[in-house]
């Protein structure tokens, strides 16, 4: 089915160390994401970059790591974060599916927040890591390994309150899928939320199809899903230009897969692309890829 797409750039990068992931957006763009869009059906509008204020290069010797970990660009997040839940309210409220482009996945918590309303959504999370700590949980108090937490409404209370106060999503709407870096702290906390989520294990023990069935099911009674990918998930042979990559990942196969099946449903509204570097990339690879799975969650079949 033909939508009316809405491409929104966010080529932020403070909630994490590694600089480059800011240029997520201009290398998924110049893989030609439009055009090969319009070729699906789709009309497609490209909103532009949400903007982003420079980072101060300096932060880390000026502050000192300790100080950093309580407040490691906090304020600057929640001001993009309220921006992207504003860009994003309007083209959900003018009927168009937000495409959103990042970024690290601090994004996140505006743009999860900017699709969610009085009527529950549904959530798929994909990334190699759980995104599940708090400031007191986290090893590096890098917020971009926060933004699940506080879309359920547990950290910094700015981040939760993003666009409005409070949680965004319920625990029992979230399906977690691609883990194999959990920090200790995260476990026992996804444990007790009782987030459902397919690890590695699962996929390799039960194959991505099931894997994919299962967390339709799980969103039966919903109608909106909420799509959001970092490309950390995929195995780093397919995807390299990422900032935390995790051996034995998604393979190539499993990731398409994954999509046509999620696709099929009818049920993803909206979608995140994060985490590409194209300074740690080789010759654009991880862009050409999320953007290959992206035209497959958006109705591009073999057949």
């Amino acid at each position: 089915m033909a939508k009316k797409i809405s491409i929104i750039g966010i080529p932020m990068d403070f909630g994490q160390l590694l600089r480059g992931v800011d240029m997520g957006p201009s290398a998924v763009r110049y893989t030609g994401l439009i055009s090969r869009l319009r070729l699906l059906g789709h009309e497609v509008v490209d909103k532009g970059d949400i903007s982003i204020p420079i980072r101060d290069c300096d932060i880390n010797a000026r502050k000192g790591d300790k100080v950093l970990k309580e407040d490691k660009y906090l304020k600057e997040i929640t001001r993009i974060c309220e921006s992207i839940y504003k860009v994003g309210k309007k083209v959900v409220k003018d009927g168009h599916f937000p495409l959103f482009i990042g970024g690290d996945h601090s994004v996140a918590v505006g743009t999860v927040a900017s699709v969610t309303n009085d009527e529950p959504i549904g959530l798929i999370w994909i990334d190699a890591h759980g995104d599940f700590n708090t400031p007191d949980s986290s090893p590096s108090g890098n917020i971009h390994g926060m933004p699940l937490a506080a879309l359920i409404g547990e950290g910094h209370d700015s981040l939760v309150n993003v666009g409005r106060p409070g949680a965004k999503i319920h625990p029992e709407n979230v399906v977690m899928i691609g883990q194999r870096d959990l920090d200790a702290g995260e476990k026992e906390r996804l444990k007790k939320a009782g987030i459902a989520i397919f690890t590695m294990r699962d996929i390799d023990e039960q194959g991505i199809s099931s894997v994919a069935n299962k967390a339709l099911m799980k969103f039966i009674h919903l109608k909106r899903i909420h799509l959001t990918i970092d490309m950390d998930a995929l195995d780093p042979v397919e995807a390299p230009g990422v900032g935390t990559p995790v051996p034995g990942g998604i393979s190539y196969r499993e990731a398409h897969l994954l999509m046509e099946i999620l696709a099929d449903s009818g049920k993803i509204t909206s979608m995140d692309l994060v985490e590409i570097n194209p300074i740690l990339d080789i010759a654009n690879k991880t862009a050409e890829l999320a953007v290959e799975l992206t035209l497959s969650a958006l109705g591009k079949s073999i057949l």
